[in-house]
């Protein structure tokens, strides 16, 4: 009996061993020996395999660095070089397939359907650090931005996505890099600055204008 598992397996063997789609979900159960109607009962279509699989990557990504024993002590920005780390430490075990699957999409891959998923527990994801990070001080809460945090965590997800299936380097020791740097700029940019501290200021004196006008103007 087929399950999601082994349709999964099947549909990735097909594709890296024929280099294409198989021609019909007909072609494909038959030539795996199931009726078509089995394919049916878990997937609507091979783009629903391949987004399924990458929605697995990060759930299995999560999953797995959720369980190491300082995970609580980390910092927001720890906790997503640790993710980052993690998913494509994940993706080289499959990387013949990720490559193969990023390379049919358009050349805007962003909006491809099949990181739907993905991107969902992602974002999720983020959210619960950001919310985290604000709490701790350690990102500032910015009105109009802090909502588009995550949007920026997941732009850079995509680039060091792009990045390593280019990266020919050995052990892919410069996609290691591009994740440091990408992602502790981005952080970088989530903390407080001067800039914020002028902002403070500023809105502390509007709240405060009549306080201001007691020291101005007090001893005439």
């Amino acid at each position: 009996m087929a399950t999601i598992e082994s349709i999964q397996t099947a549909y990735v063997d097909f594709v890296l061993t024929e280099g294409e789609l198989p021609k019909s979900v007909y072609l494909f159960a038959k030539r795996n020996k199931m009726p078509e109607e089995e394919f049916y009962k878990f997937f609507s279509s091979f783009e629903a395999i391949e987004q399924n699989i990458w929605t697995d990557l990060a759930a299995k990504t999560i999953a797995e660095i959720e369980t190491q024993d300082t995970w609580r002590l980390f910092t927001a920005r720890e906790k997503t070089l640790s993710f980052f780390y993690t998913f494509f430490e994940m993706l080289k075990r499959s990387r013949s397939f990720v490559v193969y699957s990023i390379k049919r999409q358009p050349k805007t891959f962003s909006s491809s359907q099949i990181f739907l998923g993905m991107k969902n527990i992602f974002e999720h994801f983020c959210n619960d650090l950001i919310v985290e990070g604000i709490e701790s001080d350690e990102l500032s809460d910015r009105k109009f931005f802090t909502s588009r945090y995550k949007d920026a965590l997941w732009v850079q997800l995509l680039f060091v996505l792009n990045f390593w299936i280019n990266d020919n380097s050995t052990g892919f020791v410069k996609t290691g890099e591009a994740i440091e740097k990408g992602v502790n700029v981005t952080f970088d940019l989530f903390q407080r600055s001067p800039i914020d501290n002028l902002l403070e200021f500023g809105k502390f004196l509007t709240r405060n204008r009549s306080i201001k006008h007691k020291i101005s103007f007090g001893h005439n």
